[in-house]
């Protein structure tokens, strides 16, 4: 077996190469134990002009500042990793203030952990990520796509497969600061400045400090405004000079934004129908009409004595309001506990307050029974809403779905080298999410707006003195996790074994009746009215435990879930600049709070009222090379999904949907290449693809007439049972494959950078049909996949510290000029099982494109 040796000097040179490189993996346990596999090889990974490619066993890619300082300054994390292999993302705007769609292949948002410094940030309910909420990109330092499977101490429930690990940069040691201010296209103006404390002690205690504005009008419907606000700051302490550390940091993100840009997925046969974003519009044909403009109105007049009606002012799309607050205190930490033993500790907290929805038409009267409260349909408050001084007018009231989370976090991680070649480590994670969904109702603006972003804050109460509300339910999301990790290094074989063993706790507690098994409720604040109804509405439970009718009583239901997730991998050095490498493991999903909330329809007798979570099997194998100034790496791949589930939000009803499509198989692979031939020149070349089948049929209920008529879901007479017509087909949403590139020069003080990638087409629904009514016949409103799109997008900086001595080299001019031809393509959307539209409303929306966009940007730092 051969041992690697090294000298004093040797060692001091290596630990110098480490000390500037990224950390290639999430928590602080699982960088200690890449780096110290870089110690024992002696190959710290190489940048290509901001790309990386760490030599481990899982297809993985690291972007760092040198490519992310190139994008539009304040951009999303999530839009600039769209540069990686596998990834697709499409943004809601051009300034990553908005929110966006993310698939990894074909993995989405729900199913891809993304951790900051460690720190888990998909939601502890439904497991979405918002990239509207990410950190500024100014102190990112490096972000590390896992492609298809996650670290082995990750803390989360929902990584069935790809992982996006980021992590803020360090403190320098000496003292700086800059001012950066931009200015673009729809009135977009952002101010961000930071100060770096320098060392403070001469322990080399440091620090730094930041905050950024940004505000701009909304892209499309002419209404609405963005305005996004983050603070942040770290201090950090070296423990002498081994690597030993002490870190603490904060931030907060406040946004207070409109929502905008999400269309009916109708472009045929449309009629009458204009563009935007009511039930009653379509999606636009060209780029020329994306920029509608939402009618301003006035709310219903109050009339003393009169029946007022509740007009419609305020409930279109682009009226409601999407505003968050997001804070977190992250400490990482590092100890020498004896030559060989290391051990890291990463605790933390984060506070999440957001909202978003529309409006609702209240009662003024109580409901016909004499009670008070929301009964599924309608609200009743039996008090003046209106103040017009009687009782009998319909008011519309502003109604977002409120959630309330406060999250503990702690990542712990004991390595132990037992030789040079062999190492473990031992980890525990711990993650306790306390997650309160209510939905009170608040007063409308005379033109449509809300008067509260919180009216939780605010909140409307009926004759009685109780808040009136739509949803009302306090969920736990607890997880303990301990994990192993072996590594072994013989001779041109490296060798890593781990296993992780979640026990995942769901405490849920629904204060509402469950009225049916799509979710819906009816809520009541007091025992009498919740006697009341419960009487009116008998929840009826067949000997076999099927519910026929009424409603199931408020309550409260654990689930819990565990299973070994293994994982195992090696790297094989065939070359001095090559290898190949292969990875399997386990991924698992637990059902969200959502999908668990509607299975409390079901007694617990019925196997509907235990949701499986889904499980994962993920193969990777491919190639990389690394050669001075060439890098590239192709692997292939293939997931097998067992109980595949799949959810799509409806954003009216503000609830998800969610469908089984049982085992569905994906396979593909990517590959990417960097390459710079000279310091002022680099070229990068990547490229994807993404095959998915689902095995089976879903059940679609019984046939009608109707469906027979028309061909549907395999019905061939009435009363049979219907069938979706999934076997054989693609997974809806993801794109079949994607590929682009990117080309950075350098001359003199101006360096210019063009980036282009081509999205091949997705498929709309599960059954890969076009979307249709039934107007005397099967009439097609939307195609059964999108068109495939190119963005473009330029760059250029000019370094004024080469220009004039008086400047350093944090004081440019930089422009970015995004989606450069202005191409009109679909953007984000959620997949469905449906292909027909019912009522002549749409089946689903999709987001708006972002238009062509000029940001210019000024830095000035001293």
């Amino acid at each position: 077996m051969h041992r690697s040796h090294f000298t004093a000097g040797s060692m001091l040179a290596l630990g110098m190469a480490l000390a500037s490189t990224p950390a290639f993996a999430q928590s602080t346990g699982s960088v200690d134990f890449e780096q110290q596999a870089i110690v024992v090889s002696g190959h710290a990974a190489k940048s290509v002009n901001g790309v990386q490619l760490p030599d481990t066993p899982k297809a993985k890619q690291v972007l760092d500042q040198t490519i992310i300082a190139h994008q539009t300054p304040g951009q999303t994390i999530n839009d600039i990793i769209n540069l990686v292999p596998g990834v697709s993302f499409q943004n809601n705007d051009p300034f990553g203030s908005a929110g966006g769609k993310l698939f990894i292949r074909g993995f989405d948002n729900t199913r891809i952990s993304q951790t900051f410094d460690g720190m888990p940030l998909n939601d502890t309910g439904n497991y979405a990520l918002y990239s509207n909420q990410q950190l500024d990109p100014e102190i990112i330092e490096q972000v590390n796509v896992n492609l298809g499977t996650t670290d082995v101490d990750s803390p989360t429930a929902a990584a069935s497969g790809s992982t996006v690990n980021y992590r803020s940069r360090m403190p320098t040691e000496d003292f700086h600061a800059r001012m950066l201010g931009s200015v673009g296209d729809f009135n977009f103006m952002r101010i961000y400045g930071e100060v770096d404390t320098g060392n403070l002690t001469a322990s080399g205690l440091r620090g730094w400090i930041t905050a950024s504005s940004a505000t701009n009008n909304a892209v499309f419907g002419g209404i609405g405004k963005i305005d996004k606000k983050q603070f942040n700051a770290k201090l950090y302490q070296p423990l002498g000079s081994n690597g030993d550390f002490i870190s603490i940091a904060g931030h907060y993100n406040k946004n207070r934004n409109n929502f905008f840009g999400s269309v009916p997925m109708w472009t045929e046969n449309y009629g009458s129908r204009v563009v935007g974003g009511s039930s009653a519009n379509r999606y636009p044909l060209n780029g020329d009409e994306r920029f509608y403009q939402e009618a301003r109105c006035t709310t219903a007049a109050a009339n003393a004595g009169v029946a007022d009606v509740a007009n419609s002012c305020g409930s279109d799309y682009e009226y409601r309001y999407n505003p968050s607050d997001t804070a977190n205190v992250r400490i990482n930490t590092r100890f020498t506990l004896a030559d060989g033993l290391v051990l890291t500790v990463d605790p933390s907290i984060q506070w999440t307050s957001a909202n978003g929805g529309g409006t609702v038409v209240a009662t003024e009267a109580a409901a016909p029974n004499g009670t008070l409260g929301f009964n599924g349909s309608n609200y009743y408050f039996g008090r003046d809403l209106n103040g017009d001084g009687d009782l009998r007018d319909t008011v519309r009231l502003l109604a977002p779905s409120q959630t309330k989370t406060a999250r503990l976090g702690l990542l712990a991680s004991l390595r132990y080298d037992i030789n040079p070649n062999n190492t473990i480590r031992v980890a525990y994670s711990y993650d306790r999410g306390r997650h309160k969904q209510t939905g009170e109702l608040g007063n409308l603006y005379t033109n449509g707006f809300g008067v509260d972003y919180f009216p939780s804050e605010n909140a409307l109460t009926d004759a009685k003195g109780n808040i009136v509300q739509k949803r009302n339910r306090l969920s736990y999301a607890i997880l303990h996790q301990v994990s192993a990790e072996y590594r072994g290094t013989f001779d041109a074989l490296s060798v890593n074994v781990g296993l992780r063993m979640p026990f995942m706790k769901r405490n849920l507690n629904n204060k509402c009746f469950t009225t049916g098994a799509s979710g819906g409720v009816a809520c009541y604040a007091t025992s009498g009215d919740l006697a009341t109804n419960a009487a009116a509405n008998p929840y009826v439970v067949t000997a076999a435990g099927l519910p026929t009718s009424g409603w199931a009583a408020p309550q409260q239901r654990v689930f819990t879930y565990s299973k070994p997730l293994p994982t195992v991998g090696f790297t094989l050095k065939v070359a001095p600049s090559a290898s190949i490498f292969a990875n399997y493991s386990k991924g698992l999903q637990v059902p969200g709070t959502d999908n668990l909330y509607n299975s409390f329809y079901f007694p617990l007798s019925n196997a509907a009222a235990k949701p499986d979570p889904e499980t994962t099997d993920n193969f990777d194998a491919g190639v990389r090379f690394r050669s001075g100034p060439l890098l590239a790496q192709v692997s292939a791949w293939y997931t097998i999904y067992q109980n595949r589930l799949a959810s799509a939000f409806d954003r009216d009803l503000q609830v998800s949907i969610y469908r089984n499509l049982g085992r569905v198989d994906k396979y593909g692979f990517d590959g990417s290449l960097a390459y710079a031939p000279t310091k002022d020149l680099s070229f990068y070349v990547f490229g994807s693809y993404l095959h998915s089948k689902i095995r089976d049929n879903v059940d679609a209920g019984t046939c009608s007439a109707a469906n027979v008529t028309l061909g549907m879901y395999g019905c061939t007479a009435a009363g049979t049972q219907a069938f979706y017509q999934t076997a054989g087909k693609r997974e809806s949403g993801a794109p079949v494959y994607t590929f682009g590139g990117r080309v950075d020069g350098t001359v003199g003080p101006l360096s210019l950078g063009v980036q282009a990638k081509r999205t091949g087409p997705r498929y709309v629904n599960d059954q890969n049909l076009p979307f249709y009514v039934n107007s005397g016949g099967k009439l097609e409103i939307f195609p059964a996949k999108t068109r495939p799109y190119t963005v473009v997008d330029l760059d250029a900086k000019l370094a004024l510290s080469k220009v004039a001595e008086m400047f350093n080299e944090r004081t440019f001019l930089q422009l970015n000029v995004t989606n450069v031809f202005d191409v009109n393509y679909v953007g984000g959307f959620d997949g469905t099982l449906l292909s027909q539209a019912t009522n002549g409303n749409p089946i689903t929306y999709a987001q708006l494109s972002p238009p062509r966009t000029l940001i210019a940007t000024l830095s000035f730092g001293f």
